[in-house]
C-alpha cells in the first residue's frame, strides 16, 4: 500500500488538526444506547438461563408468583364487593325515584344524599303511624308509594331448634318493592299467612315451597310459597305479606319508596322536610369510577401501616427468592468469567444478574395477577356467600392494586436477584474459569451496620410504642431485621468454627453453610423473620389478654344466669320461672330481682347512690385535662385508688332485695348472708364496698333527675351492712321499708338463677323456650372471665411461621444438595455409607430452620419486651390507674414453633434418597 504525502512549500509549518468535538447530546444518546443494547443482551441471556435451569426457574416463579395471586384475589374481590354510588342507589331504590323516611312530627334539615337529618329546632316530636295517603298527598297526584320495614325479629321453629331470623316486610306484587329482590323460585306472599325465604333460611330452617313454618310460641303459622334474595344480605331472610307485620309505631327502619312522576327538585325535598320526612333523591347518573378504583388515602396512618406490613411481606419473598439466585450464579461462575474475560465491565455482570430478577420478576408478576383475577371471578359466588354475605357489584378488578402489585413482584425479583449481583461482579476471574471456591470474606463494615440497625431499630420501635404509633413500631421491626440480615452472615461464620467438634455430617453442613453463606444467609433469614414477627405479635396478643382477663369484673358469681323480661305486658312468675330452671338447668334456686323507681306521684327518674364519708372520698374527680401536679397527688393519695376500668364503667347498681337474691347476686357465704339479711329484715341497706359503712351507717342519696332544679337532692343515713367479699359490681340493696323511708317504689327487673356450672347453648335455648308461653325473655350467663380466646391466633400464627420455615429450609436445602453433588459423589469414592446423605440433609435442614427459629424467637421475644415495657412507661404516671400490660411468654406459640425444626429436619430426610451418586469421568 502507498502511502501519499502532501507537499509543502519550504518553512510552512502545517496547524494542528483540531479534533472533532461531540455535542453533549450526542454523549448522552450514545450512553442511553449502550446501556440499552447492555441490557437487551442482559435480558436474552436471562431467557436463555430460565429455559435452561427450568426447576430454579419454577421454584423462584412459585414463591414470587404465590403471594402475588393470593393479593391480585383479595384485591379483585374487595373492588367488586366496594360498591359505587350507582350501584348503592340501585341496590336501595330498586326502580323508585326516592326513599323516604317520616323521622319526625317537626321541620328537619338533611344532606343531599339523606344519609344526614337533623330537626331545626332543639326539640325532636316523634312522628304518628304514618299511611300511604299522607304521603302521596305531600308527593302530589300522579305519586304512589309503598312501605317496606326492613328489621323485624322473628323466632321460628326450625327442625333441631328454635331460630332466630330477620323479617322485612314488602308488597312483592308491587314493582316498586319487587325490584329490590330476586325471585328464585315460586311467587310473591298475596296474604298474611305466605312468605317467602332466602335460600339461607330455606337450609337453616329445612323448608320448601308449601311447606309451613311456625313461629316459637306457636302463635300462627306461614307457609312457604316463594324463594327470594335480598342482595344487601345473603342470610336467613323471610320476607312477609306487609299485612303480618305487627303493628307497631313509627321505626326508623320503615321506608317508603316513592315513584314519582315530576322530577325530584330542591323545592319537594324542602316541603317534605317541614314535614319531617328525609328524602333520598335518585341522584343522575355518575360515570363509573377512575381506574383507581377504591382506593381511599383519607387516613395517613392507615395507609402508612399498610405500606410497612407490604414492605415486610415484600423483605420475606425476597430472603425467600434470594438463596435460589445465589446458587444460580455459583452454576454460572464460568459463564460470568467468560464475560469478563471477554471486556465485560463490573456493571454489566450486574446488569446480566439483575437480568434474571426482572425476567422471573415479571413472569411471575404476570403469572400471579392471571391465576388471582381468574380466581376471584370464578370464587365470587363463594366469596359473596360466605365471607361478605351480600352480592358484589359488577365484574372489575382493580387495575391500580394490580399494577402496583406487578411492580412489587418485579421489585422483589431484582431485589433478591442484588446481593448475587454485586458478588458476581466481585468474583475472581482466574478462580470462575478454573471453578475454584473463594474463601468467604466476612466484612466487619457490615457487621457494624447490622447492630447499628438492630439498636437503632429498637429504639425506634420503643419510641413508637410510648406515641402509640404502629407505623414507627413496624419502622423499626423493619430496621431491626435487616439489622439481623447483615449480622447472620458473620454469625455463620462464627458458628462454622464450632463444627471442628462435631461429627461428620453436622460438620459438613455448618461448613457449606459458612461457605455458601449467599445462599444460606438468606434462608435463615426468612425464617428469622417469620418467626419473630410470630413472635412479637403473639406475646402482645397474650399480653393483651391477660390484661383483659385481670380488668374483667364479673357481673354474677361464676355459671349464674339473670333473666330479664322482653314484653312489659307478658312476663313470667316465678313459679313458672323456677319450674323451667329445674327441668332444663336442673337447678331451684331461684330469686326475683326489683328494681328502684321514683313514687307514685312523681313523672321523673330517680337515681339513688350511696354516698362516701368525707374522709374516704378523694378530692380530685377524673376528667381530661386534670394538671399534672393533681395527677401526682391523686396517685399517692390511698384514698384515690381509682382504675381507669372503674372510672368508664364503675356505678353502683341498685335494687330492693329482702336477703332472697343476695347470696345469688354476690356469691357470700351462709354466714354473711344470714348478717346482711338480719339487717335487711331491720329495715336497713347492704352495701358490697367496705367504704361506704361509717358507724353502721350508709347515706344514701336520691336525685330525681328530671324534677324542677330548685328541688334538693334527698339524703338520709340509713342503718347498713357491707359485705366483706362480693362478687360483681359495686351493688347498694335496700329493704322495703328503707326504700318506703326514701320515698321510692319498685317493681319487677327479673331474675337470678344459680348454677354450679354455666349453661351451654342449647340449655339455654331451651329454658327459654320453656318460658316463651309466658313471655319473651332474654339470658346473660356470667363465664367469669373475658369471653376472648387468643389461643387459635396465637396458633395461627405460629403456623403460618412454621410454614413459612418449613419451606426456606426445604428450598435451602435442596440448593445445597444440587450444589454439592460433587461432592457426594467424592464421598461415595471413598466408600462413605449411604445413610451420610440422608443425614447431611437432616443436618442440614435443622442448620437452617434450627437457628431461624432461634434468632426469631429471641428477636421476636425482645422486640414484644421492649414494646410492652415502653406502653407500661408511657402510662405509668396517669390517673385513674391504667393495668400495665404483663410481659408474658406466648407458651402455644413457641411450643409450635419449637417443633418446626424437627419437622424440617424430618421431612428434608424422608425426602432424600440415601443412595449416593457416582459418575464416571472420562479423559
Amino acid at each position: 500500500m502507498t502511502i501519499r504525502r502532501t507537499r509543502h512549500a519550504p518553512g510552512r509549518v502545517d496547524a494542528p488538526t483540531a479534533e472533532p468535538v461531540e455535542p453533549p447530546a450526542l454523549v448522552g444518546r450514545r450512553r442511553i444506547a449502550e446501556l440499552t443494547g447492555s441490557w437487551r443482551t442482559a435480558l436474552r441471556i436471562a431467557r436463555r438461563e430460565s429455559r435452561r435451569a427450568r426447576r430454579r426457574t419454577a421454584l423462584v416463579l412459585a414463591m414470587i408468583a404465590l403471594p402475588v395471586a393470593a393479593l391480585a384475589f383479595l384485591a379483585a374481590s374487595y373492588d367488586m364487593a366496594a360498591l359505587t354510588p350507582q350501584e348503592r342507589v340501585d341496590r336501595r331504590l330498586g326502580v323508585a325515584d326516592a326513599e323516604l323516611r317520616w323521622i319526625a312530627d317537626n321541620p328537619v334539615g338533611q344532606d343531599e344524599r339523606g344519609e344526614g337529618w337533623f330537626t331545626r329546632d332543639d326539640t325532636y316530636l316523634p312522628p304518628a303511624k304514618a299511611t300511604a295517603a299522607q304521603l302521596t298527598a305531600l308527593l302530589g297526584p300522579g305519586s304512589r308509594v309503598t312501605e317496606v320495614r326492613t328489621y323485624i325479629t322473628l323466632t321460628l321453629r326450625g327442625p333441631h331448634r328454635d331460630e332466630e331470623v330477620t323479617g322485612r316486610a314488602l308488597d312483592l306484587d308491587d314493582p316498586l318493592a319487587r325490584a329490590l329482590v330476586r325471585f328464585r323460585a315460586g311467587r310473591a306472599p298475596q296474604q298474611p299467612g305466605e312468605v317467602a325465604v332466602s335460600p339461607a333460611a330455606l337450609r337453616r330452617l329445612d323448608l320448601h315451597l308449601g311447606r309451613a313454618v311456625a313461629v316459637a310460641d306457636g302463635s300462627r303459622a306461614y307457609t312457604v310459597v316463594g324463594v327470594v334474595e335480598f342482595p344487601d344480605d345473603l342470610g336467613p331472610l323471610v320476607a312477609l305479606h306487609p299485612g303480618a307485620a305487627p303493628p307497631t309505631g313509627p321505626e326508623t327502619d320503615s321506608v317508603w319508596l316513592a315513584d314519582i312522576p315530576g322530577a325530584v327538585d330542591a323545592a319537594l325535598v324542602s316541603r317534605l322536610n317541614d314535614r319531617g320526612v328525609v328524602v333520598t333523591p335518585r341522584p343522575p347518573t355518575q360515570p363509573d369510577r377512575s381506574w383507581l378504583g377504591s382506593i381511599n388515602l383519607g387516613d395517613t396512618n392507615d395507609l402508612s401501616t399498610g405500606v410497612l406490613i407490604a414492605g415486610l411481606g415484600l423483605l420475606e419473598v425476597v430472603l425467600l427468592v434470594g438463596p435460589a439466585f445465589a446458587v444460580g450464579v455459583r452454576r454460572r461462575r464460568r459463564d460470568l468469567a467468560l464475560v469478563a474475560v471477554a471486556g465485560g465491565d463490573a456493571a454489566q455482570l450486574r446488569r446480566v444478574v439483575l437480568a434474571d430478577g426482572v425476567v422471573l420478576g415479571v413472569l411471575g408478576a404476570a403469572a400471579g395477577l392471571l391465576v388471582g383475577v381468574l380466581a376471584a371471578f370464578a370464587g365470587r359466588p363463594l366469596v359473596e356467600q360466605y365471607v361478605f354475605g351480600a352480592r358484589f357489584g359488577g365484574y372489575r378488578c382493580w387495575p391500580a392494586a394490580l399494577v402496583l402489585l406487578g411492580g412489587v413482584a418485579v421489585l422483589a425479583g431484582v431485589l433478591a436477584a442484588l446481593a448475587p449481583a454485586w458478588s458476581a461482579a466481585r468474583q475472581d476471574v482466574s478462580a470462575g474459569l478454573t471453578g475454584r471456591r473463594t474463601a468467604p470474606v466476612s466484612q466487619a463494615r457490615w457487621l457494624a451496620l447490622g447492630l447499628g440497625l438492630v439498636t437503632g431499630g429498637a429504639g425506634l420501635a420503643a419510641f413508637g410504642a410510648a406515641r402509640t404509633s404502629p407505623a414507627v413500631i413496624l419502622t423499626g421491626l423493619i430496621l431491626g431485621e435487616l439489622g439481623l440480615v447483615c449480622c447472620t452472615p458473620t454469625l455463620i461464620g462464627a458458628l462454622a468454627r464450632l463444627g471442628r467438634v462435631l461429627p461428620l455430617a453436622p460438620r459438613i453442613a455448618l461448613r457449606d453453610a459458612s461457605r455458601n453463606r449467599a445462599a444460606a444467609a438468606p434462608a435463615i433469614c426468612a425464617v428469622m423473620a417469620a418467626v419473630a414477627s410470630s413472635v412479637a405479635l403473639g406475646a402482645y396478643l397474650a399480653s393483651d389478654g391477660e390484661r383483659d382477663a385481670r380488668a374483667y369484673q364479673a357481673a354474677l358469681p361464676v355459671g349464674h344466669v339473670r333473666v330479664d323480661p322482653i314484653e312489659s305486658t307478658r312476663q313470667p312468675t316465678l313459679t313458672q320461672v323456677a319450674a323451667a330452671a329445674r327441668e332444663q338447668l336442673g337447678t331451684g334456686a331461684v330469686a326475683p330481682l326489683h328494681t328502684l323507681g321514683c313514687g307514685p306521684a312523681s313523672t321523673g327518674y330517680c337515681e339513688v347512690t350511696p354516698v362516701l364519708p368525707v374522709e374516704q372520698a378523694c378530692p380530685w374527680q377524673p376528667r381530661d385535662g386534670l394538671p399534672e401536679s393533681d395527677r401526682r397527688q391523686a396517685r399517692a393519695d390511698p384514698r384515690c385508688r381509682i382504675r381507669e376500668t372503674d372510672y368508664f364503667g364503675g356505678y353502683v347498681q341498685t335494687g330492693v332485695d329482702d336477703g332472697t337474691a343476695l347470696p345469688l347476686l354476690t356469691g357470700a357465704d351462709p354466714a354473711t348472708t344470714a348478717a346482711a339479711a338480719g339487717v335487711l329484715r331491720a329495715g336497713g341497706v347492704v352495701v358490697t364496698d367496705p367504704r361506704y359503712l361509717h358507724g353502721g351507717l350508709v347515706t344514701v342519696r336520691v336525685n330525681e333527675v328530671e324534677a324542677g332544679p330548685d328541688r334538693p337532692a334527698g339524703v338520709r343515713d340509713l342503718p347498713g351492712y357491707a359485705l366483706p367479699r362480693a362478687v360483681g359490681p359495686p351493688r347498694l340493696l335496700l329493704s322495703g321499708t328503707a326504700a318506703r323511708e326514701l320515698g321510692l317504689s319498685w317493681s319487677p327487673a327479673g331474675w337470678v338463677i344459680g348454677t354450679t356450672s354455666a349453661p351451654d347453648e342449647d340449655h339455654r335455648k331451651r329454658f327459654a323456650a320453656a318460658l316463651r308461653s309466658f313471655g319473651t325473655v332474654s339470658l346473660s350467663v356470667e363465664y367469669g372471665g373475658a369471653p376472648r380466646d387468643v389461643s387459635p391466633l396465637l396458633l395461627l400464627l405460629a403456623a403460618a411461621a412454621g410454614v413459612i420455615t418449613v419451606g426456606a429450609a426445604g428450598i435451602a436445602t435442596a440448593l445445597a444438595a444440587a450444589e454439592g453433588r460433587a461432592e457426594m459423589t467424592t464421598l461415595a469414592a471413598v466408600g462413605a455409607a449411604p445413610a451420610l446423605r440422608r443425614l447431611l440433609a437432616i443436618c442440614q435442614a435443622g442448620v437452617i430452620a434450627g437457628l431461624g427459629s432461634v434468632l426469631g424467637i429471641v428477636a421476636g421475644l425482645g422486640t414484644a419486651a421492649i414494646v410492652l415495657f415502653s406502653v407500661n412507661r408511657q402510662y405509668a404516671d396517669d390517673w385513674p390507674f391504667a393495668d400495665p400490660y404483663p410481659i408474658l411468654v406466648p407458651w402455644p406459640a413457641l411450643g409450635v414453633l419449637v417443633l418446626v425444626p424437627v419437622v424440617a429436619m424430618l421431612g428434608a430426610g424422608l425426602f432424600t434418597r440415601a443412595r449416593l451418586p457416582i459418575e464416571r469421568q472420562m479423559d
